[in-house]
């Protein structure tokens, strides 16, 4: 898969890599933030289609988000994201290296990595569609059903089947990717108003469509596909790994640099990896979660700056990709803060990982009472300082809780570890 990374000049014009004439390109077009079942079915669309017509499949995608850049012209009137500028974005679900690899995956031949500014967004969609056909060749053009592109996202899926009709020089393929229909999301999401919602959304909760009703009326919320990234990241700040995992086709993941921590967890005989700050990904709620440590080894730098033109071949990406990627732990993941030991309120992701020696004495604890089966003291220790590492979710555990002391601490450690285990070895 060969990856292009174009920046816009002052006027929102590209500057688009060469394309062989003689061949034809489907092209997808969205931000993919999770690359959700949603997002899967655009993309393997795209890529039957240029396989059948012997085309190149191409997906093109924006980095940053357009709502962060827009957010950020809000907040500093009007002004560009400056493109030197890391600007947090704590709502993606993931990084634009994650997104590449799962695109990848899907059997993309090349991807055009566009840095979005305002000036790009200013374009109207006839235009923009008129550069994918004069400078890329594009034959068909695969959108979700709910897509918009170019100013005021005024390009949705009728005006550009329209454009299409008329102009009779591309096609449109519309891809169904809603999923099971939609879900209500609470406009102000405060517990209340979530826990309201998963009653109207479930089709089990016993309401009559009235009450169904009249609960949502008296509840502000808003309507969104069940597969999508707004409902991914609903579930996630919920803690509903396992629903999010449905939705994504696999279980959500962060990645990140294990770090120095204050080394408590080692004291009390759970060694944590800690993972720093510059997070990629989206942190689910504060909570304990089953799951997985994948250590990637040292951090890559295989993947172009955004910042810079040119292309990256991603075949070699993927190969030392694989060749970095080490042992997955089963992992005791906790996100929030040391209330415990009263430290200051600051948010951090720790990841315990089950070694091979811990693993008999799991078990055991797994199918049959805690006690003595479980010696955390015996516990293994990795040593991934420095190291880039990924975290997967499973399963909500239990929400941060303090505790009377380390030993209470200690017990319900324990239980978290057995019941992780058992939960990993059944993922497998």
């Amino acid at each position: 898969m060969k990856i292009n990374m174009l920046t816009p000049d002052t006027e929102g014009n590209l500057a688009w890599p060469a394309f062989n004439r003689n061949r034809k390109s489907i092209v997808a077009v969205g931000n993919f933030d999770g690359v959700h079942r949603g997002h899967a079915a655009v993309l393997k669309r795209t890529v039957d289609l240029a396989k059948s017509y012997g085309a190149t499949s191409v997906a093109i995608i924006f980095d940053p988000r357009p709502e962060v850049v827009h957010r950020y012209a809000k907040a500093h009137d009007g002004a560009q994201l400056p493109a030197d500028e890391t600007y947090a974005d704590p709502d993606a679900l993931t990084g634009i290296e994650q997104r590449l690899r799962l695109i990848e995956g899907y059997g993309i031949d090349r991807v055009i990595v566009v840095r979005y500014t305002l000036e790009f967004g200013a374009k109207s969609y006839q235009y923009f569609i008129g550069q994918l056909v004069g400078r890329i060749g594009m034959r068909t053009l695969v959108l979700g059903t709910d897509a918009h592109m170019g100013r005021n996202r005024a390009g949705d899926v009728k005006s550009i089947a329209t454009l299409a009709d008329a102009t009779r020089v591309f096609e449109l393929d519309v891809v169904d990717d809603r999923g099971p229909g939609e879900r209500r999301v609470p406009l102000r999401n405060t517990p209340e108003a979530a826990e309201a919602l998963d009653r109207v959304n479930d089709p089990d909760s016993g309401l009559t469509k009235a009450e169904r009703r009249a609960l949502s009326k008296k509840t502000p919320n808003r309507l969104v596909r069940a597969w999508s990234s707004t409902y991914v990241r609903y579930l996630l700040g919920r803690g509903r790994a396992a629903q999010a995992a449905e939705i994504l086709g696999r279980p959500h993941a962060v990645e990140g640099t294990v770090v120095s921590g204050k080394q408590r967890g080692r004291t009390l005989g759970f060694p944590t990896a800690n993972v720093g700050e510059n997070v990629q990904g989206y942190m689910p709620a504060d909570a304990v979660y089953a799951g997985w440590l994948v250590d990637l080894g040292a951090e890559p730098n295989d993947l172009p700056n955004p910042e810079s033109e040119g292309e990256s071949n991603a075949e070699s990406n993927a190969a030392a990709e694989t060749e970095r990627t080490g042992k997955r732990y089963p992992a005791a993941i906790s996100i929030g803060t040391k209330v415990t030991f009263g430290e200051p309120e600051e948010r951090i992701l720790e990841a315990y990982a089950i070694v091979d020696g811990e693993k008999d004495g799991l078990e055991t604890a797994a199918a049959g009472g805690i006690g003595e089966a479980l010696d955390p003291q015996s516990a293994g220790w990795i040593d991934l300082y420095g190291h880039r590492v990924r975290v997967e979710f499973l399963e909500y555990l239990r929400p941060q809780i303090h505790f009377d002391g380390p030993q209470a601490l200690v017990d319900e450690l324990k239980r978290n570890v057995a019941e992780t285990l058992k939960i990993c070895n059944a993922s497998e």
